[in-house]
C-alpha cells in the first residue's frame, strides 16, 4: 500500500515508521526545509512541497496513493490536503489530524475526510477510560460506518457478571470485539464469561450506546 503523509514533523515521522515496519511504502511531504530530514526515516520517500498546492500533489503522484494522511499541526492545511486528495486525485481513504477540538466538526466527508483523529479527544477518552467504571467511553469514531469504538469497565454489580458473552442480549448494531483482563487480550467467544473489572471493547452504532450502557450497568444508568 502506498501512503502519503502531509507533515514531516514528529507525528508524521512516527506514523511513517509504523507503516514502513508493517510493509507499506510511505511518502513524507512538508513545505518547511527544516522538516525534511531523510536520515530520520531513510526508508521513506521525501518531498519538499506544499500539500495545499495542486502542482505539489501532482508531483507527489497522489493518484497512485491508497491513503493520504494529513498530519500537520495546522487544521486548515489538513482540511485542504484531505479535500484535494479526495476530490482531485480520488484517493480511496483520507485521514485528517485534528489539532484543535473546536475544529473537529469540520473534519467530515464534506471536506474529504474519511477518518478524523482528534488528539485532544483521544487523550480525554483515555483519562475517562482509566477512571470510569460502569460508564461507556467513546474512543474512536468510524465516519464511513456511522459507528463508534466504545469501552466499558464492567462494574461488579452488573447483572451479567459471570455470564457467557454469547448469552448477553446485546443491542442492535453492537458487537463485542475484545475483552481486556489482567493485562491480557481475549477474543470473545460465545462461551466465555465476562467478569467484574473486564474492559469490554465494542463497535456500536451511536443510537445503541445508551441501551448498551443501561444493559451492562443498570444501577448506574437505570434499567
Amino acid at each position: 500500500m502506498r501512503v502519503a503523509i502531509a507533515g514531516a514533523g514528529a507525528v508524521g515521522r512516527s506514523i511513517a515508521r509504523e507503516l514502513i515496519d508493517n510493509g507499506h511504502r510511505v511518502l513524507l511531504i512538508d513545505k518547511a526545509p527544516a522538516s525534511i530530514k531523510p536520515e530520520r526515516v531513510p526508508q521513506a520517500e521525501w518531498l519538499l512541497a506544499d500539500s495545499c498546492e495542486m502542482s505539489s500533489l501532482e508531483e507527489a503522484k497522489l493518484e497512485h496513493c491508497d491513503v493520504v494522511i494529513a498530519a500537520t499541526g495546522d487544521d486548515k492545511v489538513n482540511l485542504v490536503t484531505s479535500l484535494l486528495a479526495k476530490t482531485e486525485f480520488s484517493v480511496p481513504r483520507t485521514v485528517g489530524r485534528v489539532n484543535h477540538p473546536s475544529n473537529e466538526w469540520l473534519f467530515t466527508e464534506a471536506w474529504g475526510v474519511d477518518v478524523n483523529v482528534s488528539t485532544p479527544r483521544i487523550m480525554s477518552a483515555l483519562v475517562e477510560e482509566a477512571v470510569s467504571v460502569g460508564d461507556l467511553v467513546r474512543l474512536f469514531t468510524f465516519r464511513k460506518g456511522n459507528a463508534n469504538l466504545v469501552e466499558m469497565t464492567l462494574p461488579s454489580d452488573s447483572p451479567y457478571v459471570g455470564k457467557p458473552s454469547g448469552l448477553i442480549p446485546w443491542p442492535e448494531n453492537t458487537a463485542l470485539v475484545t475483552i481486556l483482563r489482567d493485562g491480557m487480550v481475549y477474543a470473545p467467544t460465545g462461551e466465555q464469561p465476562v467478569e467484574a473489572g473486564d474492559e469490554l471493547l465494542f463497535v456500536s452504532a451511536e443510537a445503541s450506546e445508551d441501551e448498551l450502557e443501561r444493559l451492562l450497568a443498570p444501577e448506574e444508568h437505570g434499567s
